[in-house]
């Protein structure tokens, strides 16, 4: 007799689960998915975000959005996120020191998946952000069977060797039922802050075209910007330290566009 899926059951207190992927390491996953979570509540302060860092080998929310220490435990024996910019957060890296390497097998790291999903004390939120790992694997499958994901953003730069990844990305999603929300085209374009030219180092428009094929939209283009990497870098990103900046409001646009196709595939 073949075994049925595990049943997917909500995370306590949260209402939509947002996954951000990528088909490929690389494009900018993380640092699109720290700026999607203020952006949303940026354009929406009634709204409460967290944001969950299910890339177990290679935690980046630590950095990105300036946190480190160990989660205290609630009175129910529950992690407490630790919390930046109004944004509650939980990630592998709060757990180990932040140079030892994470050598694990599949059933470790799914373990280590079912301890950020289900003992978390995320108290109340409108949306969880996770930023998941790159490619196709046992995360992936694990989070997208466990919860109910009310959808998801596919990152991908517009070159071509990351489009097909990020494709492999959409159709995974597709096949285990996950709304695809839109592609975000990162890195779309870089301004020399001397002269203003613009060049489209890694090509123009690939990812929109990517959304054609797979009839799904483009939720927004963010360009490749000094600022976005320097800010990233230093844990304070774009949207919390150049809110006005048009890099900033690429994000917002991208969150705005997750809002409304959230909306749509929730009618």
């Amino acid at each position: 007799m073949a075994k049925s899926l595990p049943k997917q059951k909500p995370i306590t207190g949260v209402k939509q689960v947002i996954v951000v992927a990528s088909g490929k390491g690389g494009v900018g996953k993380s640092t699109t998915a720290v700026n999607l979570a203020l952006g949303l509540m940026a354009n929406d302060s009634s709204k409460s975000v967290g944001l969950l860092d299910a890339d177990i080998y290679g935690p980046s929310i630590p950095k990105l959005m300036n946190l480190k220490g160990n989660p205290d435990l609630s009175d129910n024996n529950l992690m407490i996120p630790l919390t930046n910019y109004g944004i509650p957060c939980m990630s592998m890296g709060f757990l180990v020191e932040d140079v030892a390497p994470i050598v694990w097998r599949g059933l470790m790291v799914m373990s280590a998946i079912e301890k950020l999903l289900r003992q978390v004390d995320w108290g109340s939120l409108d949306y969880l952000v996770v930023d998941m790992p790159p490619g196709t694997g046992d995360v992936q499958l694990s989070i997208t069977q466990n919860i109910p994901v009310a959808g998801a953003v596919i990152v991908s730069t517009p070159q071509d060797i990351a489009l097909l990844d990020a494709r492999r990305g959409a159709e995974m999603f597709k096949k285990v039922n996950v709304p695809v929300l839109g592609l975000v085209q990162n890195m779309s374009v870089f301004q020399c802050p001397n002269c203003n030219h613009q060049t489209h180092i890694f090509g123009s428009d690939g990812a929109r075209q990517l959304a054609d094929t797979l009839g799904v939209q483009l939720l927004g283009d963010v360009p490749l910007h000094l600022n976005i990497r320097e800010m990233s870098d230093r844990g304070k990103p774009v949207v919390i330290s150049s809110p006005d900046s048009p890099e900033a409001e690429a994000y917002k646009k991208v969150a705005s566009a997750v809002v409304r196709r959230l909306e749509e595939v929730n009618t």
